[in-house]
């Protein structure tokens, strides 16, 4: 099996969040066509994880995971000599198409590995929430990013933050009269970009990133509320940079923690070079899958971008990483230390 082939059917379906079924029904008539045991494991109406496994055989001590979906725009596939580029290409579906050339190579040595393709990743990770209430006792998961073939020892978490502040409308000739929600938001904001954040000398600094702000009624209306968007890239327990937060917006604004993806050690196996990667995954949600490890083709730079991509070399180099990774792996199930 060609991984950069499969590469590029998979991005030619478009599977932008909430939108995975097709590639979903791809995945599965495929594994069955390659005699997989296949099983859709429902996360809602026409959204499903696809979990497959070699039949007639033990549960595997190793599974090989990743995500279906991708963040928008579709963008369909192209190649050169080197790349093959397109939305997805190497976030994450790249990382599927080498995920199964390892698995069917480990099937042919006697190594049976399964496969768990998710939903949701992108957005918050409902797919491998829902596939965490249905573990198979496998005792290690490979999970699939773009770390460039490296392995993770350490993933940043995600905290976001709602900042909403509210006023008094009025009319602008008479501001005394009114109240600004996007001066007390103006206010808060900055106030949390001079705010301290926790760093780790092994990992880095957490970050913030302001990603959307808005607000207001009309140039002519001071505006009775306003509202931002934050995300911070967590490098450890997120109680203490929640407090600050609240304490630092005081009375201005509301806070509101919405989602938490927790800062994440990871395992490693053998001499692999490594990395501490500053994205999250799909990991921390998955606790019930084994002990995770984290590899894949392609840079996380160019994920996301318009000009995303993968070189071809690092897909097949991919198909050689993973199945030594699990070797070694079923090696320590076989032969504990």
């Amino acid at each position: 099996m060609d991984p950069a082939f499969l590469t590029r059917e998979l991005v030619d379906i478009e599977s932008i969040t909430g939108n995975e079924a097709q590639v979903g029904e791809f995945l599965e008539q495929r594994l069955k066509e390659l005699d997989y045991e296949v099983s859709r494991m429902a996360v809602e109406e026409h959204r499903f994880n696809v979990l497959a496994l070699p039949p007639r055989q033990p549960v595997p001590g190793v599974v090989f995971s990743t995500h279906m979906d991708t963040v928008p725009p579709f963008i369909a596939s192209s190649e050169d000599a080197t790349c093959i580029y397109g939305r997805g290409s190497c976030d994450a579906k790249g990382i599927i198409a080498a995920q199964i050339c390892a698995a069917q190579r480990l099937r042919a040595e006697d190594c049976p590995a399964g496969l768990l393709f998710l939903v949701g990743e992108e957005r918050d990770s409902h797919g491998a929430k829902v596939a965490n209430q249905h573990p198979i006792g496998n005792r290690f998961l490979i999970n699939g990013e773009p770390t460039d073939n490296r392995l993770a020892n350490a993933s940043k978490g995600v905290l976001r933050v709602e900042v909403t502040a509210r006023g008094r409308m009025a009319h602008s000739a008479y501001p005394e009269l009114g109240e600004s929600a996007i001066d007390k938001l103006l206010e808060a904001l900055q106030r949390l970009r001079a705010m301290s954040l926790p760093t780790s000398p092994e990992v880095g600094p957490t970050t913030l990133n302001i990603g959307i702000i808005e607000g207001g009624r009309a140039p002519n209306v001071i505006p009775d509320h306003a509202k931002a968007y934050l995300l911070y890239r967590l490098v450890g327990p997120s109680d203490g940079l929640r407090q600050r937060i609240v304490a630092t917006v005081g009375t201005l604004a509301d806070v509101d923690f919405t989602l938490e993806i927790p800062f994440a050690r990871l395992s490693t196996v053998g001499s692999l070079p490594t990395v501490v990667v500053s994205f999250t995954t799909d990991i921390p949600a998955l606790d019930q899958w084994g002990q995770p490890l984290l590899l894949g083709p392609g840079s996380i730079h160019v994920a996301h971008t318009e000009h995303e991509y993968v070189a071809k070399a690092q897909l097949l180099a991919a198909v050689d990483l993973y199945c030594s990774m699990a070797k070694q792996l079923v090696a320590q199930i076989l032969h504990p230390r």
